[in-house]
Protein backbone atom coordinates (compact mmCIF):
# COMPACT_ATOMS: atom_id res chain seq x y z
CA UNK A 1 0.00 0.00 0.00
CA UNK A 2 1.57 2.94 -1.25
CA UNK A 3 -0.59 5.72 0.77
CA UNK A 4 0.83 7.01 3.58
CA UNK A 5 -1.94 7.69 7.06
CA UNK A 6 -1.49 9.43 10.48
CA UNK A 7 -2.87 8.16 13.59
CA UNK A 8 -4.53 9.40 16.55
CA UNK A 9 -5.20 7.60 20.50
CA UNK A 10 -7.47 9.36 22.31
CA UNK A 11 -6.88 8.35 25.98
CA UNK A 12 -10.26 9.91 27.33
CA UNK A 13 -12.27 8.90 30.80
CA UNK A 14 -14.71 6.73 29.44
CA UNK A 15 -12.60 4.75 26.86
CA UNK A 16 -9.46 4.75 24.53
CA UNK A 17 -9.51 5.23 20.98
CA UNK A 18 -7.68 5.28 18.21
CA UNK A 19 -8.80 7.03 14.24
CA UNK A 20 -6.63 6.52 11.22
CA UNK A 21 -7.01 9.12 8.90
CA UNK A 22 -5.47 9.90 5.74
CA UNK A 23 -3.73 13.47 3.91
CA UNK A 24 -6.97 15.10 3.39
CA UNK A 25 -7.86 14.43 7.09
CA UNK A 26 -10.43 12.09 6.45
CA UNK A 27 -11.10 9.18 8.90
CA UNK A 28 -10.34 5.58 7.60
CA UNK A 29 -10.47 3.65 10.49
CA UNK A 30 -11.33 3.25 14.17
CA UNK A 31 -11.14 1.23 17.25
CA UNK A 32 -12.70 1.94 20.77
CA UNK A 33 -12.38 -0.05 23.99
CA UNK A 34 -14.29 1.27 27.37
CA UNK A 35 -11.96 0.80 30.95
CA UNK A 36 -13.69 0.61 34.10
CA UNK A 37 -14.40 3.28 36.11
CA UNK A 38 -13.70 2.88 39.52
CA UNK A 39 -15.55 4.63 42.74
CA UNK A 40 -13.87 3.27 46.05
CA UNK A 41 -15.51 5.94 47.82
CA UNK A 42 -18.15 8.79 47.58
CA UNK A 43 -16.16 11.55 45.66
CA UNK A 44 -13.41 9.40 44.43
CA UNK A 45 -12.82 8.13 40.70
CA UNK A 46 -9.92 6.07 39.49
CA UNK A 47 -8.45 4.12 36.70
CA UNK A 48 -6.09 1.15 36.45
CA UNK A 49 -3.21 2.61 34.34
CA UNK A 50 -2.25 -0.98 33.12
CA UNK A 51 -5.61 -1.73 31.76
CA UNK A 52 -5.59 1.99 29.95
CA UNK A 53 -2.36 1.05 28.67
CA UNK A 54 -3.40 -2.51 27.19
CA UNK A 55 -6.11 -0.66 25.62
CA UNK A 56 -4.08 1.94 23.73
CA UNK A 57 -1.87 -1.05 22.11
CA UNK A 58 -4.86 -2.75 21.14
CA UNK A 59 -6.66 -0.03 20.04
CA UNK A 60 -4.40 0.70 17.42
CA UNK A 61 -3.67 -2.76 16.25
CA UNK A 62 -7.54 -2.91 16.22
CA UNK A 63 -7.88 0.14 14.03
CA UNK A 64 -4.71 -1.02 11.76
CA UNK A 65 -6.48 -4.60 11.40
CA UNK A 66 -9.86 -2.49 10.60
CA UNK A 67 -8.52 -0.58 7.72
CA UNK A 68 -6.35 -3.64 6.15
CA UNK A 69 -2.84 -1.94 6.81
CA UNK A 70 0.17 -2.39 9.09
CA UNK A 71 2.28 0.10 11.37
CA UNK A 72 4.53 0.65 8.11
CA UNK A 73 1.63 2.39 6.21
CA UNK A 74 1.48 5.45 9.37
CA UNK A 75 3.87 8.05 9.52
CA UNK A 76 3.13 9.53 12.82
CA UNK A 77 0.93 8.97 15.80
CA UNK A 78 -0.60 11.69 18.02
CA UNK A 79 -1.95 11.21 21.84
CA UNK A 80 -4.81 13.03 23.08
CA UNK A 81 -5.72 11.91 26.75
CA UNK A 82 -7.99 12.66 29.91
CA UNK A 83 -5.48 15.80 30.98
CA UNK A 84 -5.24 16.52 34.77
CA UNK A 85 -5.80 12.41 35.70
CA UNK A 86 -2.66 11.48 37.70
CA UNK A 87 -0.55 8.36 37.74
CA UNK A 88 2.50 7.89 39.86
CA UNK A 89 4.99 4.85 38.57
CA UNK A 90 7.87 3.11 39.92
CA UNK A 91 11.28 4.27 37.51
CA UNK A 92 12.59 0.97 37.36
CA UNK A 93 9.76 -1.51 37.38
CA UNK A 94 7.05 0.58 35.90
CA UNK A 95 4.24 -0.61 37.97
CA UNK A 96 2.02 2.03 39.39
CA UNK A 97 2.22 2.70 43.38
CA UNK A 98 -1.90 3.26 43.31
CA UNK A 99 -4.70 3.09 40.65
CA UNK A 100 -4.76 6.74 38.55
CA UNK A 101 -6.66 9.63 40.32
CA UNK A 102 -8.78 11.25 37.69
CA UNK A 103 -9.46 14.42 37.22
CA UNK A 104 -13.26 14.15 38.29
CA UNK A 105 -12.29 12.56 42.06
CA UNK A 106 -12.57 15.15 44.94
CA UNK A 107 -10.44 13.18 47.98
CA UNK A 108 -7.90 16.51 47.39
CA UNK A 109 -10.75 18.63 48.99
CA UNK A 110 -9.45 19.07 52.69
CA UNK A 111 -5.48 19.47 50.87
CA UNK A 112 -7.10 22.34 48.37
CA UNK A 113 -8.82 23.90 51.22
CA UNK A 114 -6.07 23.91 54.06
CA UNK A 115 -3.66 25.69 50.27
CA UNK A 116 -6.28 28.52 50.23
CA UNK A 117 -7.14 28.68 53.71
CA UNK A 118 -5.16 31.86 54.66
CA UNK A 119 -4.85 33.49 50.87
CA UNK A 120 -7.89 32.59 48.86
CA UNK A 121 -8.68 30.49 46.21
CA UNK A 122 -7.12 32.37 43.28
CA UNK A 123 -3.71 31.58 45.50
CA UNK A 124 -1.47 30.95 42.40
CA UNK A 125 -3.71 31.94 39.34
CA UNK A 126 -1.08 34.72 38.42
CA UNK A 127 1.50 31.83 38.30
CA UNK A 128 0.12 29.06 36.99
CA UNK A 129 -3.75 30.32 35.37
CA UNK A 130 -5.75 28.08 37.60
CA UNK A 131 -7.89 28.09 40.84
CA UNK A 132 -7.16 26.14 43.62
CA UNK A 133 -9.18 22.97 43.39
CA UNK A 134 -9.30 19.26 43.44
CA UNK A 135 -9.33 19.35 39.47
CA UNK A 136 -5.81 19.57 38.42
CA UNK A 137 -3.13 17.08 39.66
CA UNK A 138 -0.71 18.70 42.20
CA UNK A 139 -2.98 18.05 44.76
CA UNK A 140 -3.26 14.51 43.79
CA UNK A 141 0.36 14.08 43.42
CA UNK A 142 0.60 15.31 47.35
CA UNK A 143 -2.26 12.98 47.56
CA UNK A 144 -0.74 10.10 46.55
CA UNK A 145 2.79 10.65 48.09
CA UNK A 146 1.34 10.70 51.54
CA UNK A 147 -1.12 7.65 50.83
CA UNK A 148 1.34 5.12 51.71
CA UNK A 149 4.80 5.06 54.25
CA UNK A 150 7.85 5.34 51.84
CA UNK A 151 6.80 7.07 48.71
CA UNK A 152 7.45 10.56 49.35
CA UNK A 153 11.26 9.74 50.24
CA UNK A 154 11.22 7.58 47.43
CA UNK A 155 9.96 10.41 44.96
CA UNK A 156 12.38 12.48 46.01
CA UNK A 157 15.18 10.11 45.49
CA UNK A 158 13.95 9.94 41.65
CA UNK A 159 12.98 6.84 42.54
CA UNK A 160 8.92 7.26 41.34
CA UNK A 161 7.87 8.77 38.61
CA UNK A 162 4.58 11.32 37.97
CA UNK A 163 2.86 11.74 35.07
CA UNK A 164 -0.57 12.74 33.53
CA UNK A 165 -2.05 10.19 31.17
CA UNK A 166 0.28 11.28 28.48
CA UNK A 167 3.43 10.85 30.26
CA UNK A 168 2.48 7.30 31.11
CA UNK A 169 1.42 6.18 27.48
CA UNK A 170 4.48 7.94 26.30
CA UNK A 171 6.86 6.80 29.18
CA UNK A 172 5.81 3.35 28.09
CA UNK A 173 5.75 3.09 24.35
CA UNK A 174 9.48 5.27 24.13
CA UNK A 175 11.05 5.23 26.92
CA UNK A 176 11.05 8.92 27.55
CA UNK A 177 9.72 10.55 30.62
CA UNK A 178 8.19 13.91 28.89
CA UNK A 179 4.87 15.32 28.78
CA UNK A 180 4.07 18.61 26.63
CA UNK A 181 2.71 22.20 27.93
CA UNK A 182 -0.94 21.91 27.17
CA UNK A 183 -1.00 18.65 29.89
CA UNK A 184 1.69 20.52 32.62
CA UNK A 185 0.00 23.34 32.38
CA UNK A 186 -3.00 21.74 34.31
CA UNK A 187 -0.99 20.34 36.96
CA UNK A 188 -0.98 23.54 38.82
CA UNK A 189 3.01 22.97 39.17
CA UNK A 190 3.97 24.96 35.90
CA UNK A 191 4.59 28.49 35.22
CA UNK A 192 2.85 30.15 32.81
CA UNK A 193 5.09 32.67 31.89
CA UNK A 194 8.55 30.39 31.54
CA UNK A 195 6.79 27.28 30.27
CA UNK A 196 8.77 25.13 32.88
CA UNK A 197 7.86 23.56 36.65
CA UNK A 198 7.83 26.01 39.71
CA UNK A 199 9.73 25.83 42.68
CA UNK A 200 7.27 27.72 44.49
CA UNK A 201 4.27 25.88 43.50
CA UNK A 202 6.07 22.72 43.58
CA UNK A 203 6.83 23.41 47.26
CA UNK A 204 3.77 24.51 48.22
CA UNK A 205 2.34 21.50 46.85
CA UNK A 206 4.69 19.08 48.03
CA UNK A 207 5.68 17.75 45.22
CA UNK A 208 9.44 16.81 44.45
CA UNK A 209 11.20 18.22 40.84
CA UNK A 210 12.83 14.81 40.60
CA UNK A 211 9.88 12.78 39.80
CA UNK A 212 8.17 15.30 37.15
CA UNK A 213 8.86 14.94 33.33
CA UNK A 214 10.18 17.07 31.15
CA UNK A 215 7.91 19.87 29.06
CA UNK A 216 7.77 19.45 25.61
CA UNK A 217 6.23 21.10 22.56
CA UNK A 218 2.72 19.60 21.41
CA UNK A 219 4.22 18.87 18.05
CA UNK A 220 7.12 17.20 18.21
CA UNK A 221 9.01 13.41 18.25
CA UNK A 222 9.31 12.06 21.51
CA UNK A 223 10.21 8.90 20.08
CA UNK A 224 9.60 5.25 18.53
CA UNK A 225 7.12 3.22 20.15
CA UNK A 226 8.89 -0.50 20.97
CA UNK A 227 8.16 -3.38 19.54
CA UNK A 228 4.25 -3.11 20.67
CA UNK A 229 3.68 -1.00 17.70
CA UNK A 230 6.54 -1.65 15.34
CA UNK A 231 8.55 1.89 15.99
CA UNK A 232 5.68 4.15 14.71
CA UNK A 233 7.00 7.63 15.89
CA UNK A 234 5.13 9.56 18.66
CA UNK A 235 4.81 12.77 17.16
CA UNK A 236 2.60 14.86 19.06
CA UNK A 237 0.31 14.98 23.07
CA UNK A 238 -2.01 17.59 24.00
CA UNK A 239 -4.52 17.65 26.54
CA UNK A 240 -7.93 16.43 24.86
CA UNK A 241 -9.50 19.88 24.54
CA UNK A 242 -6.70 21.31 23.17
CA UNK A 243 -6.69 19.01 21.01
CA UNK A 244 -10.33 19.75 20.09
CA UNK A 245 -9.64 23.09 19.63
CA UNK A 246 -6.85 22.53 17.49
CA UNK A 247 -8.66 19.83 15.22
CA UNK A 248 -11.55 22.65 15.23
CA UNK A 249 -8.83 24.95 13.56
CA UNK A 250 -9.25 27.37 16.07
CA UNK A 251 -5.25 28.93 15.35
CA UNK A 252 -6.77 32.54 15.35
CA UNK A 253 -7.05 34.71 18.39
CA UNK A 254 -10.82 34.92 19.49
CA UNK A 255 -12.04 31.83 17.94
CA UNK A 256 -13.41 29.13 19.94
CA UNK A 257 -15.12 25.52 20.21
CA UNK A 258 -16.55 23.47 22.78
CA UNK A 259 -16.06 19.35 23.24
CA UNK A 260 -19.54 17.42 24.69
CA UNK A 261 -17.90 14.16 26.17
CA UNK A 262 -17.86 12.72 29.54
CA UNK A 263 -17.45 16.58 31.19
CA UNK A 264 -17.93 19.62 28.51
CA UNK A 265 -14.79 22.18 27.73
CA UNK A 266 -15.10 25.60 26.26
CA UNK A 267 -11.99 27.18 25.08
CA UNK A 268 -11.04 30.49 23.37
CA UNK A 269 -7.86 31.22 21.32
CA UNK A 270 -6.06 34.30 23.03
CA UNK A 271 -2.85 34.27 21.10
CA UNK A 272 0.88 34.27 22.88
CA UNK A 273 0.31 35.97 26.12
CA UNK A 274 -1.90 34.54 28.56
CA UNK A 275 -5.28 36.12 29.42
CA UNK A 276 -6.17 36.10 33.46
CA UNK A 277 -10.12 35.30 34.21
CA UNK A 278 -12.13 37.48 36.45
CA UNK A 279 -14.98 35.22 35.63
CA UNK A 280 -13.88 31.39 36.75
CA UNK A 281 -12.56 30.50 33.50
CA UNK A 282 -8.79 29.28 33.64
CA UNK A 283 -5.99 30.54 31.77
CA UNK A 284 -4.43 27.42 30.16
CA UNK A 285 -2.02 26.95 27.33
CA UNK A 286 -3.50 26.16 23.97
CA UNK A 287 -0.72 24.37 22.09
CA UNK A 288 2.92 24.77 21.17
CA UNK A 289 4.25 23.92 17.69
CA UNK A 290 7.82 22.47 17.49
CA UNK A 291 10.49 26.19 18.58
CA UNK A 292 7.36 28.51 17.74
CA UNK A 293 5.87 31.18 20.50
CA UNK A 294 2.86 28.76 22.28
CA UNK A 295 -0.83 29.82 22.01
CA UNK A 296 -2.43 30.43 24.97
CA UNK A 297 -6.49 29.70 25.67
CA UNK A 298 -9.09 31.03 28.20
CA UNK A 299 -11.60 27.63 28.92
CA UNK A 300 -14.56 27.03 30.96
CA UNK A 301 -14.76 23.19 32.20
CA UNK A 302 -17.90 21.57 32.95
CA UNK A 303 -17.09 18.63 34.81
CA UNK A 304 -20.31 16.62 34.50
CA UNK A 305 -22.25 16.31 30.61
CA UNK A 306 -21.99 13.34 29.14
CA UNK A 307 -21.15 11.40 32.76
CA UNK A 308 -24.36 12.48 33.77
CA UNK A 309 -25.87 10.45 30.33
CA UNK A 310 -24.16 7.66 31.35
CA UNK A 311 -25.39 7.37 35.04
CA UNK A 312 -28.68 7.92 34.00
CA UNK A 313 -28.30 4.66 31.79
CA UNK A 314 -26.12 2.69 34.30
CA UNK A 315 -26.84 4.02 37.88
CA UNK A 316 -30.85 4.90 37.32
CA UNK A 317 -31.57 2.04 34.23
CA UNK A 318 -33.94 4.42 32.79
CA UNK A 319 -31.98 4.10 29.62
CA UNK A 320 -30.38 1.41 28.28
CA UNK A 321 -28.05 2.58 25.93
CA UNK A 322 -26.68 6.67 25.81
CA UNK A 323 -28.69 8.04 22.41
CA UNK A 324 -31.93 6.41 24.07
CA UNK A 325 -32.03 9.39 26.11
CA UNK A 326 -32.61 11.58 23.31
CA UNK A 327 -35.90 9.18 22.06
CA UNK A 328 -37.34 9.54 26.15
CA UNK A 329 -36.82 13.59 26.38
CA UNK A 330 -38.87 13.50 23.01
CA UNK A 331 -41.95 12.15 24.44
CA UNK A 332 -42.70 15.44 26.50
CA UNK A 333 -42.49 18.55 25.47
CA UNK A 334 -40.52 20.20 28.12
CA UNK A 335 -38.60 19.55 31.40
CA UNK A 336 -42.13 20.02 33.47
CA UNK A 337 -40.41 22.21 35.70
CA UNK A 338 -37.69 19.83 36.86
CA UNK A 339 -33.76 20.95 36.78
CA UNK A 340 -31.15 18.74 37.26
CA UNK A 341 -27.57 20.30 38.10
CA UNK A 342 -25.04 17.18 37.82
CA UNK A 343 -21.81 18.56 40.98
CA UNK A 344 -21.80 15.19 41.35
CA UNK A 345 -18.00 16.31 42.10
CA UNK A 346 -18.64 19.46 42.91
CA UNK A 347 -19.18 22.59 40.36
CA UNK A 348 -16.54 23.77 37.96
CA UNK A 349 -16.32 26.70 35.66
CA UNK A 350 -17.42 29.41 36.52
CA UNK A 351 -18.34 28.78 40.57
CA UNK A 352 -15.50 26.12 41.61
CA UNK A 353 -17.10 24.63 44.55
CA UNK A 354 -15.97 21.64 45.27
CA UNK A 355 -18.59 21.71 47.92
CA UNK A 356 -21.43 20.99 45.87
CA UNK A 357 -23.49 18.18 45.82
CA UNK A 358 -26.04 17.18 43.00
CA UNK A 359 -29.75 18.46 42.92
CA UNK A 360 -32.50 17.91 41.45
CA UNK A 361 -35.38 20.88 41.70
CA UNK A 362 -38.78 21.15 41.05
CA UNK A 363 -40.34 17.66 41.52
CA UNK A 364 -44.02 17.09 41.69
CA UNK A 365 -45.91 14.17 40.98
CA UNK A 366 -46.09 15.44 37.44
CA UNK A 367 -42.70 14.51 36.64
CA UNK A 368 -42.53 11.49 34.18
CA UNK A 369 -39.41 9.66 33.09
CA UNK A 370 -39.58 11.34 29.71
CA UNK A 371 -39.42 14.57 31.59
CA UNK A 372 -36.22 13.55 33.99
CA UNK A 373 -34.42 12.47 30.53
CA UNK A 374 -35.28 16.04 29.30
CA UNK A 375 -34.02 17.41 32.25
CA UNK A 376 -30.61 15.64 31.76
CA UNK A 377 -30.05 16.94 28.51
CA UNK A 378 -31.00 20.12 29.66
CA UNK A 379 -28.23 20.27 32.03
CA UNK A 380 -25.59 20.17 29.57
CA UNK A 381 -26.92 23.65 27.74
CA UNK A 382 -27.49 25.42 30.84
CA UNK A 383 -24.25 24.83 32.21
CA UNK A 384 -22.88 26.00 28.54
CA UNK A 385 -24.77 29.22 28.91
CA UNK A 386 -23.22 30.13 32.71
CA UNK A 387 -19.37 29.03 31.12
CA UNK A 388 -20.42 31.09 27.50
CA UNK A 389 -21.28 34.21 29.53
CA UNK A 390 -18.02 34.25 31.66
CA UNK A 391 -16.04 33.95 28.05
CA UNK A 392 -18.35 36.83 26.78
CA UNK A 393 -16.94 39.13 30.09
CA UNK A 394 -13.97 38.37 30.27
CA UNK A 395 -13.05 38.19 26.60
CA UNK A 396 -14.95 41.31 25.52
CA UNK A 397 -15.84 40.01 22.78
CA UNK A 398 -19.92 38.59 22.73
CA UNK A 399 -19.97 34.36 21.34
CA UNK A 400 -21.32 34.76 17.47
CA UNK A 401 -21.61 30.74 16.83
CA UNK A 402 -20.48 28.03 18.81
CA UNK A 403 -18.58 25.14 17.32
CA UNK A 404 -19.51 22.27 18.80
CA UNK A 405 -17.96 18.60 18.76
CA UNK A 406 -17.83 15.79 20.45
CA UNK A 407 -20.11 12.28 21.23
CA UNK A 408 -22.92 14.27 22.41
CA UNK A 409 -23.10 16.78 19.66
CA UNK A 410 -25.31 13.27 17.87
CA UNK A 411 -28.13 14.36 19.40
CA UNK A 412 -30.01 16.76 17.93
CA UNK A 413 -32.30 17.44 20.78
CA UNK A 414 -29.78 18.76 22.66
CA UNK A 415 -28.39 20.77 20.09
CA UNK A 416 -31.01 22.88 19.37
CA UNK A 417 -31.68 23.39 22.89
CA UNK A 418 -27.99 24.58 23.29
CA UNK A 419 -28.87 27.43 20.36
CA UNK A 420 -32.10 28.57 22.28
CA UNK A 421 -30.31 28.94 25.55
CA UNK A 422 -27.19 30.80 23.89
CA UNK A 423 -29.08 32.42 21.28
CA UNK A 424 -26.64 31.97 18.91
CA UNK A 425 -26.35 29.30 16.09
CA UNK A 426 -24.75 26.04 16.57
CA UNK A 427 -22.34 24.59 14.26
CA UNK A 428 -21.32 21.05 14.24
CA UNK A 429 -17.63 19.72 11.57
CA UNK A 430 -17.83 16.82 9.71
CA UNK A 431 -15.35 15.18 11.75
CA UNK A 432 -17.01 15.74 15.13
CA UNK A 433 -14.39 13.64 17.00
CA UNK A 434 -11.55 16.44 16.51
CA UNK A 435 -10.18 15.66 19.49
CA UNK A 436 -8.52 12.64 17.96
CA UNK A 437 -8.12 14.96 14.73
CA UNK A 438 -6.59 17.76 16.51
CA UNK A 439 -3.77 15.22 18.04
CA UNK A 440 -3.00 13.92 14.31
CA UNK A 441 -2.84 17.00 12.52
CA UNK A 442 -0.06 17.88 15.32
CA UNK A 443 1.44 14.49 14.41
CA UNK A 444 1.50 15.12 10.76
CA UNK A 445 2.75 18.82 11.31
CA UNK A 446 5.69 17.15 13.22
CA UNK A 447 6.96 14.65 10.85
CA UNK A 448 6.16 16.63 7.70
CA UNK A 449 2.76 15.32 6.67
CA UNK A 450 1.03 18.52 6.53
CA UNK A 451 3.37 21.36 5.64
CA UNK A 452 1.30 23.83 7.77
CA UNK A 453 -1.64 25.35 9.54
CA UNK A 454 -3.26 27.17 6.96
CA UNK A 455 -3.09 23.48 5.03
CA UNK A 456 -5.58 22.01 8.05
CA UNK A 457 -7.67 24.65 7.66
CA UNK A 458 -8.72 23.44 4.23
CA UNK A 459 -10.08 20.35 5.75
CA UNK A 460 -12.73 21.66 8.32
CA UNK A 461 -16.32 21.93 6.81
CA UNK A 462 -19.47 22.32 8.43
CA UNK A 463 -22.09 19.27 8.61
CA UNK A 464 -24.90 20.71 10.35
CA UNK A 465 -26.27 23.69 12.11
CA UNK A 466 -28.87 24.63 14.61
CA UNK A 467 -30.51 28.27 14.93
CA UNK A 468 -31.92 29.20 17.79
CA UNK A 469 -36.37 29.47 18.20
CA UNK A 470 -36.66 29.92 21.61
CA UNK A 471 -38.43 33.08 23.10
CA UNK A 472 -36.11 35.05 24.96
CA UNK A 473 -38.38 35.49 27.80
CA UNK A 474 -38.75 31.19 27.42
CA UNK A 475 -35.20 31.30 27.68
CA UNK A 476 -34.47 34.16 30.49
CA UNK A 477 -37.35 32.19 32.79
CA UNK A 478 -35.41 29.06 32.16
CA UNK A 479 -31.87 30.22 33.12
CA UNK A 480 -33.45 32.19 36.11
CA UNK A 481 -34.54 28.82 37.38
CA UNK A 482 -31.26 26.87 36.77
CA UNK A 483 -29.54 29.69 38.71
CA UNK A 484 -32.14 28.72 41.73
CA UNK A 485 -30.98 25.24 41.40
CA UNK A 486 -27.44 25.85 41.51
CA UNK A 487 -27.51 27.68 44.33
CA UNK A 488 -29.52 24.48 46.26
CA UNK A 489 -25.97 22.67 45.47
CA UNK A 490 -23.74 24.98 47.75
CA UNK A 491 -22.51 24.37 50.79
CA UNK A 492 -23.53 20.63 51.15
CA UNK A 493 -20.02 18.82 52.28
CA UNK A 494 -19.42 19.67 55.53
CA UNK A 495 -16.13 19.22 57.24
CA UNK A 496 -16.78 15.55 58.92
CA UNK A 497 -17.88 14.64 55.25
Amino acid sequence: MSEKYIAAVDQGTASSRCLVFDHEGRIVSVSQMEHEQIFPRPGWVEHDPREILHNVVEVVRRALDTGGFGVSDLVGLGIANQRETTVVWDRVSGEPVHNAIVWQDTRTDSIVRKLGKEHGQDRFRDRCGLPLATYFSGPKVSWLLDSAPGLRERAEGGDLLFGTMDSWLVWNLTGRHVTDVTNASRTMLMNLETLDWDDTLLDAMGVPRAMLPAIQPSSKVYGEAGDSLGGVPIAAALGDQQAALFGQTCFSVGEAKCTYGTGSFLLLNTGSRPVRSAHGLLTTVGSKIGDELATYALEGSIAVTGALVQWFRDKVGLIGSAPEVETLARTVEDNGGIYFVPAFSGLFAPHWRGDARGVIAGLTGYATKGHLARAVLEATAWQTREVVDAMNADSGIELTTLKADGGMTANNLLMQFLADVLGVPVVRPIVAETVSLGAAYAAGLAVGFWPDVESLRAHWHKAGEWLPQMDSNARDKGYRKWKKAVQRTLDWVDDDD
